[in-house]
């Protein structure tokens, strides 16, 4: 792309780019708020987490991929293509007559959903200069806080109203829309060159990411860590991995080009965002299950003070431009992974019962914490690379950071198990079966006012314990920042 747009037409650009992410985010929040309903009227529901993880396995799998098509074939083609595979998988989701037809509509969706993640990042580096990035992913980074408020009220009038199944439709004239924008306004010149397309690294790379974030999935959940099939697994994703390594080392033009994992600022990097991308699980999985069960607060109000966490990061974001222009892009993460490790301990100094107002405090500050991470090393990467190879270290940090909130998933599930699982054996008196729904414990008609008590503060601590893994995670985050070089020499270019 060798002309900026102006600016009347960037502002379109960004508009559409804002829609398209919209796509993503909303449909996460919306489908978790109808998932009893869905399984209500399709069944399955010992298959219903497939739902979620599908969607996850698929997107993360393919980031990788389209970051280097975007580099081969131009940004706009390959976001396209993204786009319409995410509205066909939405409208065959909604059309879906049992729970495996919605979980193989759902897989779909995500190969969509990863051409988002991968190119949305891509354009606005393109289209803005390093100065302005902050600003912009600060707008891109809000889209995640209007989703994760919007969507729970709009899933659930939608399920009260019209009918499930509008909660995948509506994406359609939304997709339609940033479709239209893109094609009107987003002008690219793309001098294709010719080399061999590295299909088996792109096969390999899926298939070995994909038995990946299986394993970490199901690991303790449908299966022992220890048992054959984990074992097993994990030996077929190193074998896969080595063989990755050698294909991607012999290829021409490689879908993960090697210097992403030996050059320091790129290796930190995507580490760094790993590193956030699991501590984000903590809240996200557990803390309204905590509010709710442990602390007796309504579902409205525990999802507005996860919510709140969207406060601070699109703020953070949009101020880190002044912060990383000043000090640096590796100094202004590092503040960023402080602010998260004082989050982290600080909900850990809260007295219980915590009060609301001190919950939300600590989300802003979170959120904070991420966006001084998430925007600098992002835009310091694209600032390091030209055109023709942005999409490739664009995908690669979104690849990082959706790896990471997979391993969290499996991380923080355990920690929380582990915990509650330890103090329920050790209770002195007989409690309701688990059967995995804490909720459903407390609401048993014979359990005791004792036996409540003792399990709210049961909930209570094992959620502590999250939060002391947050803070170990925070530290390595740190770690991780820290092999990104002080001082990184910037590649501006007319666009």
């Amino acid at each position: 792309m060798n002309n900026s747009p102006l600016p009347l037409k960037r502002n379109w650009i960004l508009a559409a780019l804002m829609l398209t992410m919209f796509l993503a985010a909303m449909d996460i929040a919306i489908v978790s708020t109808v998932i009893p309903q869905i399984v209500g009227d399709l069944g399955g529901f010992k298959k219903f987490s497939w739902v979620f993880s599908i969607y996850l396995l698929t997107q993360t799998a393919s980031i990788p991929v389209y970051g280097k098509m975007a580099d081969m074939y131009g940004r706009k083609k390959i976001l396209l293509i993204g786009i319409v595979i995410f509205l066909v998988g939405s409208a065959a989701c909604g059309a879906s007559w049992n729970i495996e037809s919605l979980i193989a509509f759902r897989g779909l969706q995500g190969l969509g959903a990863g051409s988002i993640m991968a190119i949305v990042n891509t354009i606005a580096g393109d289209i803005y200069t390093v100065k302005e990035r902050s600003k912009i992913q600060g707008w891109l980074s809000s889209i995640w806080g209007i989703s994760a408020i919007i969507g729970p009220a709009l899933g659930g009038a939608m399920v009260e109203y019209v009918n499930w199944r509008w909660i995948f439709l509506i994406n359609i004239p939304i997709g339609l829309v940033s479709v239209v924008l893109l094609m009107m306004f987003l002008k690219e010149k793309v001098s294709v060159i010719k080399t061999k397309i590295d299909y088996l690294g792109a096969f390999l790379i899926f298939t070995t990411l994909t038995l990946l974030i299986t394993f970490l999935l199901n690991g303790g959940q449908a299966w022992a860590w220890l048992s054959f099939y984990s074992l097993g697994l994990f030996g077929l994703v190193a074998a896969l991995l080595c063989l990755c390594v050698y294909v991607e080392r012999r290829a021409e033009s490689p879908i993960m080009p090697l210097w992403l994992w030996t050059h320091r600022p790129f290796l930190g990097s995507i580490l760094a965002l790993m590193g956030m991308g699991v501590i984000i699980m903590g809240p996200e999985t557990y803390l309204p299950t905590f509010t709710q069960a442990s602390l007796g607060i309504g579902v409205t109000v525990s999802g507005l003070i996860l919510a709140s966490m969207s406060i601070g990061w699109p703020t953070a974001s949009a101020l880190s431009g002044k912060l990383y222009l000043r000090i640096g892009f590796r100094n202004t993460a590092i503040i960023g992974a402080v602010l998260v490790f004082l989050a982290a301990i600080s909900f850990l100094l809260i007295p219980y019962p915590q009060p609301v107002y001190l919950l939300v405090i600590n989300q802003v500050i979170l959120g904070a914490g991420f966006g001084l991470i998430s925007t600098p090393v992002l835009v310091g990467v694209q600032s390091m690379v030209d055109w023709n190879q942005r999409g490739v270290v664009t995908g690669a940090t979104m690849f990082g950071r959706n790896l990471g909130q997979s391993l969290g998933a499996a991380i923080v599930g355990a920690i929380f198990n582990a915990s509650f699982s330890q103090q329920v054996s050790e209770a002195p008196f007989d409690l309701p079966e688990q059967d995995g729904n804490i909720l459903q414990m407390l609401q048993t008609p014979s359990l005791s006012a004792e036996a409540k008590f003792f399990l709210k503060g049961a909930i209570n601590t094992a959620n502590h314990h999250i939060y002391y893994g947050m803070a170990i995670l925070a530290v390595l985050t740190f770690a991780a920042i820290w092999l990104i070089p002080k001082k990184i020499q910037t590649k501006e270019e007319s666009n």
